[in-house]
């Protein structure tokens, strides 16, 4: 199976129904399978005094307060309505991650394919249990989480419904950008051999080698921050990929993806034609007389492969010449 690969707007739309059009072009363009965007109110997500986290505050006014920067970021049931068509007319699938009830409502009812529940809801027991109560696919991320708090989730989850298959449990460090020193990807695979869940990774570092890696370790899903350009305003662009980067990015996961292969181990079809080439086989060493007990100074190994393979040195030593052999002509037994 592919990597399910999420291009995250998030809300590095800065409230733009024209920059969120343009995200969404960028995601097609690039080959992610989802663009992600958030649906929230402010009014329900935080407190009028809400402290912001020090990433926001170097990245965006720092006279506002957190529901003033989120509040600017809004974007109505009308705008998503229209992004979902303009997805579909992309050939994208439009995600959206719901903050609470009413906007999960609201993104059901739209269609979508599968529920994201984001690091900072992993503990919201009453959005937990609402959100179990469909029957849709649900990406769980497990930033700021224990591996106690990511099973005692999981437990919740499974008890209230939902099954082991539909579910997929995203790594994460949320921290933006995040430094290489605290990915800690090896937790991805503890995750998973703790839980017996299917894993994936959500980065927030500068570069793509990250998500590259959590591929080579067994992500089915990687999802990553993207914007237009890092020096646009807001509290998500610095910690994004700029468009050339993301379709860099899910290229190379792609190609990750060849590499990989099964794990079956045997000649592939292109080694196949090669062997005869790169193997020896056993040859005379000089003139060996017909009928001759063939001796170990007698014979040699070159190539090409399509002969008495070497493996059978010892055969040969001791055998009778079965006919007069020519310097470099291969044995025959």
């Amino acid at each position: 199976m592919k990597t399910l690969v999420i291009a995250e707007v998030g809300v590095n739309h800065n409230g733009s129904m024209e920059i969120a059009k343009k995200l969404i072009d960028v995601a097609s363009e690039s080959g992610a399978n989802i663009v992600k965007f958030q649906t929230f109110t402010a009014e329900k997500l935080v407190k009028n005094n809400a402290p912001r986290a020090q990433y926001q505050i170097d990245n965006t006014d720092k006279k506002e307060s957190q529901f003033e920067m989120l509040k600017k970021l809004e974007m109505t049931k009308e705008n998503f309505i229209e992004l979902n068509l303009y997805c579909s007319q992309k050939k994208i699938e439009f995600l959206s991650t719901g903050f609470d009830i009413e906007s999960i409502n609201f993104l059901v009812d739209l269609g979508i394919k599968r529920i994201k529940i984001p690091s900072g809801e992993i503990n919201n027991l009453p959005l937990l249990r609402h959100i179990s109560s469909f029957d849709l696919p649900i990406i769980l991320s497990t930033g700021m989480s224990s591996l106690e708090e990511v099973k005692e989730t999981v437990q919740f989850l499974i008890k209230e419904g939902v099954s082991k298959k539909n579910l997929i449990i995203l790594h994460c460090t949320s921290q933006y950008p995040a430094p290489l020193d605290s990915v800690n990807l090896r937790a991805m695979l503890t995750i998973k051999e703790q839980l017996h869940i299917d894993i994936g990774y959500s980065d927030h570092t500068l570069n793509f080698e990250t998500p590259i890696a959590a591929v080579s370790m067994g992500a089915k899903i990687i999802e990553k921050h993207f914007t237009l350009s890092r020096s646009m305003d807001g509290p998500d662009h610095p910690a994004s990929l700029e468009p050339q980067d993301l379709k860099s990015m899910i290229e190379s996961i792609r190609n990750t993806e060849l590499l990989l292969g099964s794990k079956e181990k045997k000649p592939t079809e292109i080694e196949l034609q090669t062997i005869k080439v790169a193997r020896k086989s056993i040859v005379a060493k000089k003139i060996i007389p017909h009928g001759k007990t063939i001796e170990e100074s007698d014979i040699d190994t070159k190539r090409p492969g399509d002969g008495v393979s070497p493996m059978h040195w010892d055969t040969v030593i001791g055998s009778t010449a079965k006919k007069k052999y020519k310097k470099d002509e291969q044995i025959i037994i």
